[in-house]
Protein backbone atom coordinates (compact mmCIF):
# COMPACT_ATOMS: atom_id res chain seq x y z
CA UNK A 1 0.00 0.00 0.00
CA UNK A 2 1.38 3.40 -0.84
CA UNK A 3 0.90 6.18 0.73
CA UNK A 4 -1.39 8.27 -1.51
CA UNK A 5 -3.46 5.24 -0.89
CA UNK A 6 -3.03 5.51 2.97
CA UNK A 7 -6.53 6.61 4.84
CA UNK A 8 -6.57 9.84 6.91
CA UNK A 9 -8.45 9.48 10.24
CA UNK A 10 -11.35 12.14 10.76
CA UNK A 11 -10.97 14.53 14.03
CA UNK A 12 -14.35 12.16 15.33
CA UNK A 13 -13.67 9.99 17.97
CA UNK A 14 -13.76 6.60 15.52
CA UNK A 15 -10.95 3.46 15.36
CA UNK A 16 -9.67 3.34 11.37
CA UNK A 17 -6.92 0.31 10.74
CA UNK A 18 -4.31 0.36 8.24
CA UNK A 19 -2.48 -3.06 7.02
CA UNK A 20 0.17 -4.19 5.50
CA UNK A 21 0.74 -7.59 3.80
CA UNK A 22 3.28 -9.93 6.52
CA UNK A 23 2.07 -12.11 9.06
CA UNK A 24 2.76 -11.10 12.84
CA UNK A 25 2.67 -14.00 15.41
CA UNK A 26 4.45 -12.14 18.14
CA UNK A 27 3.55 -13.42 22.03
CA UNK A 28 1.96 -9.80 22.20
CA UNK A 29 -0.30 -10.32 19.19
CA UNK A 30 -4.04 -11.82 19.21
CA UNK A 31 -4.02 -12.91 15.27
CA UNK A 32 -1.91 -13.90 12.94
CA UNK A 33 -2.44 -10.13 11.11
CA UNK A 34 -2.48 -6.93 12.77
CA UNK A 35 -2.71 -3.82 11.37
CA UNK A 36 0.32 -1.63 11.17
CA UNK A 37 -1.37 1.40 11.48
CA UNK A 38 -4.52 1.93 13.88
CA UNK A 39 -6.09 6.07 13.92
CA UNK A 40 -7.86 6.80 16.74
CA UNK A 41 -8.90 10.34 16.61
CA UNK A 42 -5.64 12.65 16.78
CA UNK A 43 -4.05 9.61 18.31
CA UNK A 44 -1.83 7.08 15.68
CA UNK A 45 -0.75 3.74 16.81
CA UNK A 46 2.28 2.11 14.68
CA UNK A 47 2.98 -1.20 15.10
CA UNK A 48 6.78 -2.15 15.83
CA UNK A 49 9.28 -4.34 16.66
CA UNK A 50 13.21 -4.29 18.02
CA UNK A 51 15.72 -6.96 18.12
CA UNK A 52 15.13 -8.12 21.76
CA UNK A 53 12.67 -11.06 20.87
CA UNK A 54 9.84 -8.73 22.43
CA UNK A 55 7.64 -9.31 19.64
CA UNK A 56 5.21 -6.66 17.50
CA UNK A 57 4.01 -3.77 19.71
CA UNK A 58 1.83 -0.76 19.24
CA UNK A 59 3.20 2.86 20.29
CA UNK A 60 1.54 6.34 19.40
CA UNK A 61 3.21 7.74 16.54
CA UNK A 62 4.62 11.06 18.36
CA UNK A 63 7.10 8.54 20.51
CA UNK A 64 10.77 8.34 20.36
CA UNK A 65 11.29 5.45 17.14
CA UNK A 66 11.86 1.94 18.19
CA UNK A 67 15.99 0.77 17.48
CA UNK A 68 15.41 -1.80 15.94
CA UNK A 69 19.10 -3.01 16.80
CA UNK A 70 20.04 -2.12 20.35
CA UNK A 71 23.19 0.13 20.00
CA UNK A 72 24.17 -0.91 23.43
CA UNK A 73 24.14 -4.34 22.85
CA UNK A 74 21.98 -7.43 24.69
CA UNK A 75 24.20 -7.82 27.58
CA UNK A 76 21.52 -7.42 30.48
CA UNK A 77 20.93 -11.08 31.44
CA UNK A 78 18.88 -12.82 34.70
CA UNK A 79 21.62 -11.90 36.84
CA UNK A 80 22.38 -8.16 35.91
CA UNK A 81 18.48 -7.39 36.01
CA UNK A 82 18.34 -8.94 40.09
CA UNK A 83 21.55 -6.97 40.73
CA UNK A 84 20.52 -3.38 39.12
CA UNK A 85 17.47 -3.48 41.27
CA UNK A 86 19.44 -4.66 44.57
CA UNK A 87 22.43 -2.38 43.70
CA UNK A 88 20.14 0.76 43.63
CA UNK A 89 17.90 -0.28 46.63
CA UNK A 90 20.43 -0.84 48.85
CA UNK A 91 22.64 1.62 48.15
CA UNK A 92 22.98 3.36 51.05
CA UNK A 93 19.61 4.16 52.61
CA UNK A 94 19.18 0.79 54.63
CA UNK A 95 22.91 1.86 56.29
CA UNK A 96 22.21 5.65 56.45
CA UNK A 97 17.99 6.24 56.63
CA UNK A 98 16.92 3.87 59.29
CA UNK A 99 18.17 5.90 62.14
CA UNK A 100 15.95 9.35 60.64
CA UNK A 101 12.74 6.85 60.18
CA UNK A 102 12.95 6.00 63.89
CA UNK A 103 13.61 9.51 64.84
CA UNK A 104 10.64 10.32 62.69
CA UNK A 105 8.09 7.55 63.68
CA UNK A 106 8.85 7.99 67.43
CA UNK A 107 9.17 4.02 67.71
CA UNK A 108 10.53 0.73 66.75
CA UNK A 109 7.10 -0.57 66.13
CA UNK A 110 5.94 2.08 63.85
CA UNK A 111 9.26 2.00 62.17
CA UNK A 112 8.93 -1.72 61.63
CA UNK A 113 5.92 -0.92 60.47
CA UNK A 114 7.23 1.42 57.91
CA UNK A 115 9.60 -0.66 56.66
CA UNK A 116 7.30 -3.75 55.22
CA UNK A 117 4.70 -1.21 54.44
CA UNK A 118 7.91 -0.16 52.24
CA UNK A 119 8.05 -3.76 50.76
CA UNK A 120 4.65 -3.88 49.58
CA UNK A 121 4.81 -0.42 48.24
CA UNK A 122 7.57 -2.18 46.26
CA UNK A 123 5.95 -4.90 45.13
CA UNK A 124 2.74 -2.70 43.82
CA UNK A 125 5.21 -0.22 42.24
CA UNK A 126 6.77 -3.14 40.52
CA UNK A 127 3.91 -4.39 39.13
CA UNK A 128 3.12 -1.01 37.56
CA UNK A 129 6.44 -0.92 35.81
CA UNK A 130 5.91 -3.79 34.79
CA UNK A 131 2.27 -3.52 33.16
CA UNK A 132 3.54 -0.71 31.41
CA UNK A 133 6.85 -2.83 30.38
CA UNK A 134 4.80 -5.08 28.77
CA UNK A 135 2.91 -2.35 26.49
CA UNK A 136 6.38 -0.71 25.50
CA UNK A 137 8.88 -3.49 25.82
CA UNK A 138 11.15 -2.70 22.60
CA UNK A 139 12.30 0.92 24.22
CA UNK A 140 14.42 1.85 27.39
CA UNK A 141 14.05 4.55 29.57
CA UNK A 142 10.85 3.66 31.87
CA UNK A 143 9.56 6.32 33.15
CA UNK A 144 10.38 8.51 29.55
CA UNK A 145 8.73 6.44 27.76
CA UNK A 146 5.50 5.39 29.62
CA UNK A 147 4.69 9.10 30.24
CA UNK A 148 5.59 9.95 26.52
CA UNK A 149 2.84 7.37 25.63
CA UNK A 150 0.01 8.23 28.49
CA UNK A 151 -0.07 11.42 27.76
CA UNK A 152 0.44 11.98 23.96
CA UNK A 153 -1.63 15.12 24.03
CA UNK A 154 -0.18 18.09 24.26
CA UNK A 155 2.12 16.97 21.99
CA UNK A 156 5.42 17.10 23.75
CA UNK A 157 4.58 18.33 27.02
CA UNK A 158 5.37 15.81 29.26
CA UNK A 159 8.77 14.84 27.45
CA UNK A 160 9.68 18.50 27.76
CA UNK A 161 8.65 18.63 31.63
CA UNK A 162 10.00 15.28 32.03
CA UNK A 163 13.58 16.30 30.48
CA UNK A 164 13.70 19.54 32.05
CA UNK A 165 12.98 17.70 35.54
CA UNK A 166 15.71 15.07 34.78
CA UNK A 167 18.23 17.61 33.71
CA UNK A 168 17.65 19.87 36.87
CA UNK A 169 17.67 16.80 39.01
CA UNK A 170 19.97 14.40 37.62
CA UNK A 171 22.37 14.31 40.22
CA UNK A 172 23.46 11.78 43.15
CA UNK A 173 25.37 13.67 45.49
CA UNK A 174 23.63 12.09 48.35
CA UNK A 175 24.90 8.59 47.66
CA UNK A 176 28.43 10.21 47.19
CA UNK A 177 28.55 12.13 50.24
CA UNK A 178 27.43 9.08 52.66
CA UNK A 179 30.41 7.14 50.58
CA UNK A 180 32.19 10.23 52.00
CA UNK A 181 31.49 9.73 55.19
CA UNK A 182 32.62 5.95 55.18
CA UNK A 183 35.83 6.75 54.08
CA UNK A 184 36.51 9.24 56.51
CA UNK A 185 35.36 6.77 59.48
CA UNK A 186 37.61 4.01 58.39
CA UNK A 187 40.50 7.05 58.18
CA UNK A 188 39.49 7.61 61.94
CA UNK A 189 39.82 11.21 60.79
CA UNK A 190 37.39 14.01 61.51
CA UNK A 191 37.36 15.33 57.55
CA UNK A 192 36.96 19.47 56.71
CA UNK A 193 33.80 20.59 55.05
CA UNK A 194 36.11 20.31 51.88
CA UNK A 195 37.82 16.96 52.82
CA UNK A 196 34.41 15.35 52.57
CA UNK A 197 33.64 17.02 49.24
CA UNK A 198 36.60 15.94 47.69
CA UNK A 199 36.43 12.82 48.61
CA UNK A 200 32.64 12.48 47.59
CA UNK A 201 33.86 14.09 43.74
CA UNK A 202 36.78 11.72 43.54
CA UNK A 203 34.33 8.99 44.57
CA UNK A 204 31.59 10.10 42.16
CA UNK A 205 34.19 10.82 38.87
CA UNK A 206 35.48 6.93 39.46
CA UNK A 207 32.09 5.58 39.15
CA UNK A 208 31.20 7.81 36.15
CA UNK A 209 34.67 6.52 34.61
CA UNK A 210 33.77 3.06 34.89
CA UNK A 211 30.46 3.15 33.35
CA UNK A 212 31.87 4.91 30.60
CA UNK A 213 34.97 3.05 29.20
CA UNK A 214 33.23 -0.29 28.84
CA UNK A 215 29.18 -1.62 28.93
CA UNK A 216 29.64 -5.17 29.52
CA UNK A 217 32.33 -4.67 32.14
CA UNK A 218 30.30 -2.09 34.14
CA UNK A 219 27.66 -4.62 33.95
CA UNK A 220 29.81 -6.90 35.01
CA UNK A 221 30.97 -4.53 38.32
CA UNK A 222 27.52 -4.00 38.75
CA UNK A 223 26.95 -7.87 39.42
CA UNK A 224 30.33 -8.21 41.42
CA UNK A 225 29.16 -5.53 43.98
CA UNK A 226 25.51 -6.53 44.24
CA UNK A 227 26.87 -9.31 45.59
CA UNK A 228 28.99 -8.21 47.55
CA UNK A 229 26.01 -6.19 49.43
CA UNK A 230 23.87 -9.05 49.65
CA UNK A 231 26.34 -10.77 51.21
CA UNK A 232 27.11 -7.94 53.81
CA UNK A 233 22.93 -8.07 54.50
CA UNK A 234 22.71 -11.22 54.90
CA UNK A 235 25.93 -11.09 57.79
CA UNK A 236 24.30 -8.37 59.40
CA UNK A 237 20.93 -10.05 59.52
CA UNK A 238 22.93 -13.14 60.95
CA UNK A 239 24.49 -10.99 63.73
CA UNK A 240 20.83 -9.75 64.30
CA UNK A 241 20.11 -13.61 65.43
CA UNK A 242 23.21 -13.88 67.38
CA UNK A 243 22.84 -10.79 69.37
CA UNK A 244 18.64 -11.58 69.91
CA UNK A 245 20.42 -14.91 71.23
CA UNK A 246 22.36 -13.66 73.93
CA UNK A 247 25.70 -14.81 72.78
CA UNK A 248 27.02 -10.98 72.47
CA UNK A 249 28.49 -9.58 75.76
CA UNK A 250 28.68 -6.12 74.42
CA UNK A 251 24.59 -5.84 74.27
CA UNK A 252 22.94 -6.58 77.88
CA UNK A 253 19.40 -6.92 76.95
CA UNK A 254 18.95 -7.26 73.53
CA UNK A 255 15.16 -7.36 73.69
CA UNK A 256 14.27 -4.10 75.20
CA UNK A 257 13.44 -1.92 72.21
CA UNK A 258 11.07 -4.56 71.43
CA UNK A 259 9.20 -4.64 74.84
CA UNK A 260 6.05 -2.11 74.57
CA UNK A 261 7.63 -1.71 70.71
CA UNK A 262 4.86 1.18 69.46
CA UNK A 263 5.99 3.21 72.84
CA UNK A 264 6.64 6.96 71.71
CA UNK A 265 4.41 6.51 68.28
CA UNK A 266 4.00 9.93 66.74
CA UNK A 267 0.93 11.66 65.33
CA UNK A 268 2.24 14.28 64.01
CA UNK A 269 1.65 14.12 60.19
CA UNK A 270 4.77 15.87 58.78
CA UNK A 271 6.72 13.39 60.86
CA UNK A 272 5.13 10.50 59.76
CA UNK A 273 5.49 11.35 55.65
CA UNK A 274 8.96 12.69 56.15
CA UNK A 275 9.12 8.79 57.39
CA UNK A 276 7.54 7.59 54.22
CA UNK A 277 10.08 9.90 52.18
CA UNK A 278 12.90 8.04 53.69
CA UNK A 279 11.29 4.73 52.76
CA UNK A 280 10.59 5.75 49.34
CA UNK A 281 14.71 6.75 49.44
CA UNK A 282 15.62 3.56 51.03
CA UNK A 283 13.78 1.10 48.29
CA UNK A 284 14.03 3.24 45.52
CA UNK A 285 15.34 1.03 42.79
CA UNK A 286 12.78 -1.68 42.18
CA UNK A 287 12.26 -0.05 38.76
CA UNK A 288 15.97 -0.05 37.52
CA UNK A 289 15.87 -2.83 34.95
CA UNK A 290 13.17 -1.21 33.36
CA UNK A 291 15.57 1.99 32.18
CA UNK A 292 17.48 -1.28 30.63
CA UNK A 293 14.02 -3.30 28.53
CA UNK A 294 15.89 -2.93 24.85
CA UNK A 295 18.77 -4.31 26.21
CA UNK A 296 17.38 -7.44 27.83
CA UNK A 297 16.39 -10.53 25.21
CA UNK A 298 12.17 -11.63 26.03
CA UNK A 299 12.45 -8.48 28.58
CA UNK A 300 9.11 -8.81 29.90
CA UNK A 301 9.24 -12.01 30.78
CA UNK A 302 12.61 -11.97 32.05
CA UNK A 303 11.92 -8.88 34.47
CA UNK A 304 8.61 -10.66 35.25
CA UNK A 305 10.52 -13.06 37.08
CA UNK A 306 14.32 -12.01 37.83
CA UNK A 307 12.81 -8.52 39.12
CA UNK A 308 10.30 -9.71 41.38
CA UNK A 309 12.98 -11.51 42.97
CA UNK A 310 15.62 -8.79 43.62
CA UNK A 311 12.26 -7.27 45.24
CA UNK A 312 11.93 -10.01 47.47
CA UNK A 313 15.41 -10.35 48.38
CA UNK A 314 15.91 -7.12 49.53
CA UNK A 315 12.59 -6.46 51.03
CA UNK A 316 13.11 -9.93 53.47
CA UNK A 317 16.87 -8.51 54.32
CA UNK A 318 15.83 -4.90 54.81
CA UNK A 319 13.58 -6.25 57.72
CA UNK A 320 16.16 -8.80 59.25
CA UNK A 321 18.66 -5.63 59.21
CA UNK A 322 16.24 -3.60 61.00
CA UNK A 323 15.46 -6.36 63.76
CA UNK A 324 19.33 -6.82 63.90
CA UNK A 325 20.42 -2.91 64.53
CA UNK A 326 16.88 -2.61 66.96
CA UNK A 327 18.68 -5.55 69.01
CA UNK A 328 22.04 -3.90 68.98
CA UNK A 329 21.44 -0.30 69.88
CA UNK A 330 19.91 1.95 72.01
CA UNK A 331 16.59 3.20 70.98
CA UNK A 332 17.45 6.97 71.86
CA UNK A 333 21.29 6.24 70.85
CA UNK A 334 19.85 5.07 66.94
CA UNK A 335 17.52 7.65 66.75
CA UNK A 336 20.35 9.98 66.86
CA UNK A 337 22.80 8.32 64.37
CA UNK A 338 21.87 10.26 61.37
CA UNK A 339 23.82 9.23 58.01
CA UNK A 340 25.62 6.50 59.97
CA UNK A 341 23.14 3.93 61.07
CA UNK A 342 25.24 0.66 60.60
CA UNK A 343 28.72 2.10 61.38
CA UNK A 344 26.73 2.60 64.88
CA UNK A 345 25.56 -1.04 64.78
CA UNK A 346 29.01 -2.25 63.93
CA UNK A 347 30.88 -0.48 66.61
CA UNK A 348 27.61 -1.67 69.41
CA UNK A 349 28.61 -5.20 68.47
CA UNK A 350 32.26 -5.46 67.44
CA UNK A 351 33.99 -2.53 69.16
CA UNK A 352 36.21 -0.53 67.88
CA UNK A 353 38.64 -2.43 65.53
CA UNK A 354 39.14 -4.53 62.47
CA UNK A 355 35.66 -6.17 62.61
CA UNK A 356 34.49 -2.70 62.16
CA UNK A 357 36.67 -1.67 59.74
CA UNK A 358 36.16 -4.52 57.57
CA UNK A 359 32.06 -3.72 57.87
CA UNK A 360 32.65 -0.54 57.25
CA UNK A 361 34.59 -1.02 53.70
CA UNK A 362 31.86 -3.25 52.46
CA UNK A 363 29.56 -0.56 53.28
CA UNK A 364 31.42 1.72 51.35
CA UNK A 365 31.53 -1.00 48.38
CA UNK A 366 27.89 -0.94 48.30
CA UNK A 367 27.11 2.83 48.65
CA UNK A 368 29.97 2.49 45.16
CA UNK A 369 27.85 -0.19 43.98
CA UNK A 370 25.07 2.26 43.98
CA UNK A 371 26.32 5.09 42.51
CA UNK A 372 27.04 2.66 39.11
CA UNK A 373 23.34 1.02 39.07
CA UNK A 374 22.16 4.49 39.32
CA UNK A 375 24.32 6.15 37.05
CA UNK A 376 23.78 3.23 34.46
CA UNK A 377 19.69 3.10 34.47
CA UNK A 378 19.29 6.63 34.58
CA UNK A 379 21.65 7.08 31.78
CA UNK A 380 19.71 5.29 29.24
CA UNK A 381 16.38 7.46 30.42
CA UNK A 382 17.88 10.57 29.64
CA UNK A 383 19.51 9.00 27.14
CA UNK A 384 15.67 7.83 25.19
CA UNK A 385 14.57 11.92 26.36
CA UNK A 386 17.16 12.80 24.01
CA UNK A 387 15.85 10.57 21.66
CA UNK A 388 12.32 12.28 22.16
CA UNK A 389 14.17 15.21 20.66
CA UNK A 390 13.31 17.74 23.31
CA UNK A 391 16.37 18.17 24.40
CA UNK A 392 19.09 20.59 22.40
CA UNK A 393 21.71 18.37 20.29
CA UNK A 394 20.50 15.60 19.83
CA UNK A 395 23.10 13.63 18.97
CA UNK A 396 25.24 14.43 22.09
CA UNK A 397 22.49 12.42 23.89
CA UNK A 398 21.96 9.86 21.93
CA UNK A 399 25.61 8.82 20.35
CA UNK A 400 27.29 5.46 21.59
CA UNK A 401 30.40 6.39 20.15
CA UNK A 402 33.45 6.06 21.08
CA UNK A 403 32.76 3.59 23.68
CA UNK A 404 29.88 1.84 22.87
CA UNK A 405 27.95 4.11 25.84
CA UNK A 406 26.01 6.68 26.39
CA UNK A 407 28.63 9.16 27.17
CA UNK A 408 26.54 12.39 27.27
CA UNK A 409 24.03 11.46 29.48
CA UNK A 410 26.81 10.28 31.76
CA UNK A 411 28.84 13.56 31.51
CA UNK A 412 25.35 15.82 32.82
CA UNK A 413 24.99 13.06 35.27
CA UNK A 414 28.52 13.86 36.26
CA UNK A 415 28.47 17.78 36.39
CA UNK A 416 25.29 18.06 37.65
CA UNK A 417 26.21 15.55 40.49
CA UNK A 418 29.31 17.88 41.35
CA UNK A 419 27.58 20.88 41.26
CA UNK A 420 25.02 19.64 44.49
CA UNK A 421 28.49 18.63 45.72
CA UNK A 422 29.71 21.72 45.97
CA UNK A 423 26.98 24.14 46.21
CA UNK A 424 25.11 23.29 48.99
CA UNK A 425 25.69 23.99 52.92
CA UNK A 426 26.97 20.69 54.79
CA UNK A 427 24.55 20.51 57.21
CA UNK A 428 21.05 20.38 56.08
CA UNK A 429 21.94 19.25 52.44
CA UNK A 430 21.49 15.53 52.69
CA UNK A 431 17.90 15.33 54.21
CA UNK A 432 16.98 18.33 51.53
CA UNK A 433 18.47 17.01 48.49
CA UNK A 434 16.67 13.51 49.47
CA UNK A 435 13.13 15.25 49.28
CA UNK A 436 14.02 18.11 46.72
CA UNK A 437 14.46 14.66 44.23
CA UNK A 438 11.31 13.22 45.75
CA UNK A 439 8.83 15.55 45.15
CA UNK A 440 9.11 16.25 41.61
CA UNK A 441 9.67 12.80 40.92
CA UNK A 442 6.48 11.58 42.76
CA UNK A 443 3.93 13.85 41.03
CA UNK A 444 5.58 12.22 37.41
CA UNK A 445 4.76 8.79 39.05
CA UNK A 446 1.57 9.67 40.36
CA UNK A 447 0.79 10.81 36.81
CA UNK A 448 2.49 7.64 35.28
CA UNK A 449 0.21 5.31 37.78
CA UNK A 450 -2.71 7.23 36.28
CA UNK A 451 -1.26 6.48 32.95
CA UNK A 452 -1.94 2.76 33.38
CA UNK A 453 -5.80 3.66 33.55
CA UNK A 454 -5.27 5.72 30.41
CA UNK A 455 -3.58 2.87 28.36
CA UNK A 456 -6.00 0.60 29.53
CA UNK A 457 -8.97 2.55 28.12
CA UNK A 458 -7.22 3.83 24.74
CA UNK A 459 -5.70 0.03 24.13
CA UNK A 460 -8.71 -1.69 24.59
CA UNK A 461 -10.77 0.99 22.82
CA UNK A 462 -8.47 0.93 19.44
CA UNK A 463 -8.38 -2.99 19.71
CA UNK A 464 -4.51 -3.06 20.38
CA UNK A 465 -3.91 -6.82 21.59
CA UNK A 466 -3.60 -7.51 25.46
CA UNK A 467 -0.16 -7.56 26.93
CA UNK A 468 2.10 -10.26 28.70
CA UNK A 469 0.93 -8.71 32.22
CA UNK A 470 -1.41 -6.61 34.41
CA UNK A 471 -0.86 -5.44 37.63
CA UNK A 472 -3.84 -6.54 40.22
CA UNK A 473 -6.04 -3.33 40.55
CA UNK A 474 -5.29 -2.98 44.54
CA UNK A 475 -1.88 -2.73 44.38
CA UNK A 476 -2.20 -0.23 41.81
CA UNK A 477 -4.60 1.98 43.55
CA UNK A 478 -1.84 1.00 47.01
CA UNK A 479 0.77 2.50 44.51
CA UNK A 480 -1.13 5.46 43.58
CA UNK A 481 -2.20 6.34 46.97
CA UNK A 482 1.35 5.96 48.05
CA UNK A 483 2.06 8.85 45.89
CA UNK A 484 -0.51 11.05 46.73
CA UNK A 485 0.43 10.78 50.78
CA UNK A 486 4.13 11.54 49.53
CA UNK A 487 2.74 14.67 47.98
CA UNK A 488 0.32 16.29 50.47
CA UNK A 489 1.38 15.16 54.02
CA UNK A 490 4.23 17.21 53.81
CA UNK A 491 2.50 20.15 53.82
CA UNK A 492 1.47 19.35 57.46
CA UNK A 493 3.69 21.62 59.90
CA UNK A 494 5.54 19.80 62.36
CA UNK A 495 4.60 19.79 65.82
CA UNK A 496 7.30 22.60 66.55
CA UNK A 497 6.50 25.02 64.08
CA UNK A 498 7.88 25.72 60.76
CA UNK A 499 11.22 25.66 61.23
CA UNK A 500 11.05 22.71 63.72
CA UNK A 501 11.33 19.93 60.83
CA UNK A 502 14.22 18.26 59.70
CA UNK A 503 16.32 21.19 58.49
CA UNK A 504 16.95 24.31 59.93
CA UNK A 505 15.24 26.60 57.12
CA UNK A 506 11.28 26.30 56.98
CA UNK A 507 9.96 23.12 56.77
CA UNK A 508 8.10 22.86 53.55
CA UNK A 509 10.85 24.58 51.14
CA UNK A 510 11.32 21.70 49.07
CA UNK A 511 7.87 21.37 48.11
CA UNK A 512 7.85 24.59 47.13
CA UNK A 513 10.94 24.68 45.12
CA UNK A 514 9.73 21.04 43.44
CA UNK A 515 6.71 23.01 42.54
CA UNK A 516 8.85 25.57 41.17
CA UNK A 517 10.68 23.10 38.82
CA UNK A 518 7.40 21.84 37.57
CA UNK A 519 6.08 25.87 37.07
CA UNK A 520 9.44 26.32 35.32
CA UNK A 521 8.58 22.95 32.85
CA UNK A 522 5.46 24.38 31.78
CA UNK A 523 6.75 27.86 31.34
CA UNK A 524 9.10 26.39 29.04
CA UNK A 525 7.03 24.38 27.07
CA UNK A 526 4.37 27.21 26.37
CA UNK A 527 7.35 29.40 25.28
CA UNK A 528 8.78 26.71 23.22
CA UNK A 529 5.70 25.03 21.59
CA UNK A 530 3.78 28.30 21.40
CA UNK A 531 4.82 31.78 21.87
CA UNK A 532 7.88 31.28 19.57
CA UNK A 533 6.74 29.75 16.55
CA UNK A 534 3.83 32.01 16.65
CA UNK A 535 6.26 35.06 17.20
CA UNK A 536 8.76 33.53 14.43
CA UNK A 537 6.24 32.12 11.70
CA UNK A 538 6.87 28.68 12.08
CA UNK A 539 5.63 25.44 13.38
CA UNK A 540 7.91 21.72 15.25
CA UNK A 541 7.47 18.79 14.10
CA UNK A 542 9.67 15.59 14.60
CA UNK A 543 11.59 14.05 12.14
CA UNK A 544 13.34 10.35 12.38
CA UNK A 545 17.43 10.45 12.22
CA UNK A 546 19.63 7.19 11.91
CA UNK A 547 22.82 7.68 12.41
CA UNK A 548 24.96 6.72 8.81
CA UNK A 549 26.24 3.50 10.11
CA UNK A 550 22.75 2.56 11.69
CA UNK A 551 23.40 2.46 15.00
CA UNK A 552 21.72 4.92 16.40
CA UNK A 553 17.76 6.07 15.43
CA UNK A 554 16.17 9.07 16.67
CA UNK A 555 13.54 11.83 16.84
CA UNK A 556 14.48 15.33 15.94
CA UNK A 557 12.38 18.48 16.65
CA UNK A 558 12.70 20.98 13.62
CA UNK A 559 11.25 24.13 13.01
CA UNK A 560 9.29 24.08 9.56
CA UNK A 561 8.09 27.88 8.11
CA UNK A 562 4.93 28.12 8.14
CA UNK A 563 4.27 28.10 4.59
CA UNK A 564 6.01 25.00 4.04
CA UNK A 565 4.05 22.97 6.77
CA UNK A 566 1.34 21.58 4.71
CA UNK A 567 3.87 20.28 1.90
CA UNK A 568 6.21 18.62 4.89
CA UNK A 569 2.98 16.86 6.51
CA UNK A 570 2.30 15.50 2.80
CA UNK A 571 5.65 14.19 3.25
CA UNK A 572 5.93 12.50 6.52
CA UNK A 573 4.36 9.98 8.38
CA UNK A 574 2.68 10.57 11.69
CA UNK A 575 6.30 9.72 13.11
CA UNK A 576 8.24 11.89 11.30
CA UNK A 577 8.94 9.19 8.73
CA UNK A 578 10.41 10.39 5.18
CA UNK A 579 7.07 8.74 2.96
CA UNK A 580 8.49 6.90 0.00
CA UNK A 581 5.69 6.88 -2.80
CA UNK A 582 4.72 3.04 -4.10
CA UNK A 583 6.36 1.80 -0.33
CA UNK A 584 4.48 1.14 2.95
CA UNK A 585 3.73 4.13 4.68
CA UNK A 586 4.19 2.07 7.89
CA UNK A 587 6.62 -0.97 8.43
CA UNK A 588 7.51 -3.39 11.72
CA UNK A 589 11.29 -2.31 11.69
CA UNK A 590 14.04 -0.11 10.01
CA UNK A 591 14.46 3.28 9.74
CA UNK A 592 15.16 5.52 6.71
CA UNK A 593 17.91 8.29 6.53
CA UNK A 594 15.18 11.63 6.71
CA UNK A 595 15.23 14.56 4.66
CA UNK A 596 16.65 17.28 7.00
CA UNK A 597 14.49 20.15 6.98
CA UNK A 598 16.13 23.65 7.42
CA UNK A 599 15.89 25.23 11.69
Amino acid sequence: MGWKDRLQPSKEASVTTVYTSGNDTSRNASSVDQPSVIYDGELTYNRVTAGNDSGATYQEAAGAPVESSSPLGYHVGWATIIFLNANQMIGTGIFSTPGSILRSTGSVGLALVYWALGALMAVAGFGTYLELASYFPNRSGSEAVYLEQAYPRPKYLFPIAFAVQSVILSFSSSNAVVLSRYVWRIADKTPSDWEMKGVAIAAYTAATICVIVHNRYSLWAVNFFGALKIATLIFISITGFVVLGGKVSRVADPGVNFTNAFQGTTNNGNDLSSALVSIVFAYTGYQNAFNVVNEIKNPVRSIKKHGLISVAIVSVLYMLCNIAYFSAVDKEAFSKSKEIAAAVFFSQVFGPGAAETVLNVLVLSSAFGNLLAVLIGQSRMIREIGRQGVLPGTSFWVSTKPFGTPVGPYVLKWAMTFLMIVAPPAGDAFQFVVSLQTYPSSMFVFAMAIGVYILRYRRKKSNIPKSQFKVWDILLVFFTLIQVFILVMPWWPPKGGPYAGDVSFWYATYCVVGIGIMILCGLYYVAWMYVLPKWLGYRIRAEIVTAEDESTSTHRLVKVPIAEVALWDAEHTEAGKLRQPGAAADSDSGVEREKSWAN
